[in-house]
This record gives structure tokens, sequence and C-alpha cells, in this order.
């Protein structure tokens, strides 16, 4: 069993795998880039703990992290609690991905391992939506090759900016618009937050079929991905553990 931790800019998701399909638990707590490794060693291990996971059954871990000042913060921690000390997804990890941006270095850890779980499970080419802080897009063609993609602002990010900004948008929880048409303030918000980006990836989805000349499976991952893509009207296919299998697999590959 491994450790498999995605640090992103709002929460950490830890997950304890056996292997890509068989996963013991999952967690989320904060991300808080004060704290030091004793602190998360204390978090971690109350939650190893509260899900019955036996830390003498734990070989390893791997972290991806878009905080890289948690990397090390975090690698210690696992060290502490497990006695092993964890990969990183970054230069000098092997990852099979080959990445045809122009700089392939800039490529976020979480978009290649959201890329090499996808290309594992899914017919390609492939289209992957994370919407997290920021919504990413990651393409991947017929030929495993890594494209491109597109960032946007995230949702939560979109609505804070709406309630900070303006004088009169309240603060809003992203429930079930009752109707599309909204006949209040905060109905309006909800419709227009998830209609919008629920009409967004539809678009997005279309405009890059055409580029790329063919159908591609569409995945959606990421903590917001259940709120929106029921919307859609395009075929979308949700993995919360997407980047959770793709971090196992980075890790077998690395094992000397």
């Amino acid at each position: 069993m491994i450790i498999a931790i995605d640090v992103g800019n709002t929460n950490i998701v830890l997950g304890c795998l056996n292997s890509q399909t068989s996963i013991h638990f999952t967690a989320r707590m904060s991300t808080d880039r004060f704290k030091t490794s004793d602190e998360y060693a204390v978090a971690i291990k109350q939650i190893l703990e509260l899900n019955h996971a036996d830390l003498s059954k734990i070989e390893g871990g791997i972290i991806s992290s878009v905080v890289p000042a948690l990397s090390t913060v975090l690698q210690d921690a696992i060290e502490k609690i497990t006695g092993h000390r964890p990969l990183v997804v970054g230069s000098g990890l092997k990852t099979g991905l080959n990445i045809l941006i122009d700089n392939p270095a800039q490529l976020g850890s979480d978009l290649v391992v959201d890329a090499v779980a996808a290309i594992a499970a899914y017919p390609k080419p492939i289209m992957i939506f994370d919407m997290g802080t920021a919504t990413t897009l990651s393409v991947i063609d017929s030929k495993g090759n890594y494209l491109g993609g597109m960032i946007i602002p995230g949702i939560s990010l979109a609505l804070e900016a709406l309630s900070s900004r303006t004088s009169q948008l309240p603060r809003i929880r992203l429930d079930t618009p009752k109707k599309l048409i909204g006949s209040n303030t905060i109905d309006c918000m909800k419709s227009g937050t998830i209609y919008g980006n629920a009409s967004m990836l539809d678009g997005i989805i279309d405009r890059v079929e055409k580029e790329l000349g063919e159908s591609p499976t569409v995945v959606a991952t990421g903590g917001l991905s259940r709120s929106i893509v029921p919307y859609c009207e395009r075929k979308i296919i949700c993995d919360d553990n997407l980047m959770l299998k793709g971090l196992f697999i980075l890790y077998q590959k690395n094992q000397k």
C-alpha cells in the first residue's frame, strides 16, 4: 500500500492505494503554506488512524504539488510517519508522457499526473477538465501526445471575485438552481455559475473536437466537477480519483 498526496492551492487530497482500482480511502484537508512538517505529520497520522490504515503496510508514497513550498514539508511529514521518503512528481521522475508544448518543464505536475492516468484508462484522443481553484484543460491526441490545453478561472475563484468586487452580490453556496432563468439575485448567481460553466465546457469540447478532427473521450475531475457535469449536454465522464490513480502509476514506473 502507498500514500498518494495531491497538493492543490485550496485543498490537499490524500489517499492510500493498493492498486489503480483499489483505493483504501481518500480524505481532504485544507492547504496551509505555514504549517510545519510536524503539524502535517500529526494531521496525516490522525487521518490514517481514522481510516484504519495500517502504517506497517505502507511501503512508500508519492506527492504531486502545485505549491512548491509544501513539497519538502510533506516529504518530511510522510517520512516521519512511515519511515519512507515519498517521491515528488517533477524533474527526474519517469512519466512516459510525450509533452509537445513549447516548454515541457512548465507543465504543472497535476496536469502530468492527470494525463498519465487518463491515457492508461480511457480511449484516445482525450480531453481532461480538472476543476479546482482553476479549471484546466489538457488535450491528448490519438497517439498519446500531450498537445496543450487551457487555464480558466475556477468556479470558486470567480464566485469569490463576484461577491468581493460588487457591493450588492452576496457570497453563495453552489447549490442546484431552481430553474435556468433565475427570479432572484441568489438563484441568478447559482444559475449563471452552473449553467455558464456547463455551457463553457460544451463549447470548448465542440471547438477542440473540430481542431482535432475526431471525437475525444472527455473526462472531468476535481472537487467541483460533479456540480457542473450533470448540466452539460456533451458526454463527460466524471472520475473523482483520476489524480490518485495517476500517482499510483507514476509510483510504480519509478520503482527500482
